[in-house]
Order: C-alpha cells, then sequence, then structure tokens
C-alpha cells in the first residue's frame, strides 16, 4: 500500500471517529460511571467489536448484509433494541462518587466486565456500522495486491485510531468525575443515555440502501 493511502485512511478515520456515537457515548459514560478501569474495558470491548466487524467485511459479510432485507431488518431491530436498554441502564446509573473509589475497588472488576460487554455489543449491533466498513474500507484497498494484508492494516490503524479517541471521551468522563457535582455528572450520564435513544430512533427510521 502507498504511503499516500495509509495517510488519507488516517485522517479520514480520525474525522469518523470524533464523531459521536454510540461507542463514543459509552465512552463518556463508562468514564463518569466506573471511572478509568471501567472505561479502558469498555474501550477493549469496542475495539474487540470493530476488529469483528472489519473481519466480516474482509471475508464479505457486509455484502450479504446490504443483499438481505431479512438479515439487516433482524439485526436492526437488535440493535434498536439494545440501544434502548443501554440508555435506560445510563439514565438510571449514578455516577462515580470518586470519594468512595477505593472503597468500590472491590467492585470495579465485575463492572468493567460489563462495560466491555455492553461496548462489543452496542458495537456489533448496529447494521449501519458494518455496511459503512463495507463500504468505507474497499476504497483503500488495492484490488491488484494480496487483500487480506491490506484488510489487517488498514483495520489495525482504524481500531488505533479509534480506540485514542475513545481514550480522550473516557479520560473527559474521568475527569469530570473529579471536578464537576454529583448533579451535573448525572446530567451528563443522562444526555448520554438521551444519545443513545436519539441514536436509536435514528437506527429505526434508517432504511437499508437500496430497499
Amino acid at each position: 500500500m502507498h504511503a499516500e493511502t495509509l495517510v488519507l485512511f488516517a485522517f479520514a478515520s480520525f474525522a469518523l471517529a470524533v464523531i459521536p456515537g454510540p461507542t463514543m457515548l459509552m465512552a463518556l459514560s463508562n468514564g463518569i460511571s466506573g471511572g478509568i478501569r471501567a472505561a479502558l474495558w469498555g474501550m477493549a470491548g469496542a475495539s474487540v467489536g470493530a476488529g469483528v466487524l472489519i473481519a466480516a467485511v474482509a471475508l464479505g459479510l457486509g455484502s450479504v448484509m446490504a443483499a438481505s432485507e431479512w438479515l439487516f431488518n433482524a439485526v436492526r431491530v437488535a440493535g434498536v433494541a439494545y440501544l434502548v436498554w443501554i440508555g435506560i441502564q445510563l439514565w438510571r446509573n449514578p455516577p462515580l462518587d470518586i470519594r468512595r473509589a477505593l472503597a468500590l475497588s472491590s467492585g470495579n472488576a465485575l463492572r468493567g466486565r460489563v462495560a466491555l460487554l455492553r461496548s462489543l455489543t452496542v458495537a456489533l449491533s448496529n447494521p449501519k456500522t458494518l455496511l459503512f466498513f463495507a463500504a468505507f474500507l474497499p476504497q483503500f484497498v488495492d484490488t491488484a495486491q494480496p487483500q487480506a494484508p491490506q484488510y489487517v492494516v488498514l483495520g489495525a490503524m482504524f481500531v488505533l485510531i479509534d480506540g485514542c479517541v475513545m481514550l480522550g471521551y473516557a479520560g473527559a468522563g474521568t475527569q469530570a468525575v473529579r471536578w464537576l457535582s454529583q448533579r451535573s455528572l448525572r446530567m451528563m450520564n443522562r444526555g448520554c443515555a438521551v444519545g443513545m435513544w436519539l441514536l436509536a430512533a435514528a437506527l429505526a427510521t434508517w432504511r437499508r440502501p437500496g430497499a
């Protein structure tokens, strides 16, 4: 692959990553409600999810999803339901009390695993993401060269860039825990919940390309 292609892909990936989506909202909320440990677990889950979707595109599943209305709608309905449920959980969950952080250290592992599973499920339950990767990644692949190594390189670059952006969102959440009142943190968490519901509504009304 040419260096110019990789640079262009890096800029495009960063521009896409900074747009607040479900995984970014989860990173921010995990930082607020679980601290940096839960946020890192959530980032790991989102990164694994992105890697799985990129691998699926490389195997041609993105094209299958685009061609199958039944499969697309099944994943879409599941994604909408899960985003709504996550929004309810974010609305109800209290923000982290930094003064009790040390006392909660034994519970952070469980919360971390929950954050990982939530972020992973959010990443995998949105058919728009798979279709987007199916349309986005092939533009940077040289079909005259072996394609599998190129998908590995592009996938690794995207996950790295996306992870750095998520770290920024998570850091914002953890710093908010230190400086904002519990009332303000609760409002931020509920703002993330509303964001999840809006994304669920957008996904519910979104139609498969060409449908």
